[in-house]
């Protein structure tokens, strides 16, 4: 017993096969068979509807807004220019600025090393008062290390 009302035939112009499981395209509505479901396959016509991508600033790495008919180049070229937050500034900011006071010593810390006596900003190697040859009130009790 034959069944002529079951399955659907393949809207593709060249295919046009009985499928007794037929997919239906997201974006036109058709009715497709395995081998030509994709966008691509059979030629859609309405794949933009489907087909979208958000453009990412390089600079600031914030997903650009771009309305249908519009070229993501452009936009994306007209948000540098004007809304992006990108700070070259900002992002190279240096982390070693303690300079030490000793003199001759060229290093930088990340955090000040205060000395408790002359008040001083030194490096690692300098921040005891022997290291410094500290000029502060009170006098050093040993040499460390």
């Amino acid at each position: 017993m034959e069944f002529p009302d079951l399955g659907k035939h393949c809207s593709e112009k060249t295919c046009k096969q009985l499928d007794f499981l037929p997919l239906k395209c997201d974006a036109c509505e058709e009715v497709f068979c395995k081998d030509h479901i994709t966008y691509a396959q059979h030629k859609c016509t309405s794949a933009y509807k489907k087909d979208v991508q958000v453009p990412i600033c390089p600079l600031c790495n914030t997903p650009v807004p771009v309305r249908r008919g519009e070229m993501p180049d452009v936009v994306v070229g007209a948000h540098i220019d004007r809304d992006c937050k990108y700070y070259p500034a900002q992002q190279k900011q240096k982390i070693f600025i303690n300079k030490c006071f000793k003199s001759g010593c060229k290093k930088k810390e990340m955090m000040k090393l205060v000395c408790d006596q002359c008040h001083g900003n030194f490096c690692i190697k300098h921040r005891h008062p022997l290291d410094h040859d500290c000029k502060g009130r009170g006098h050093a009790i040993s040499k460390v290390g």
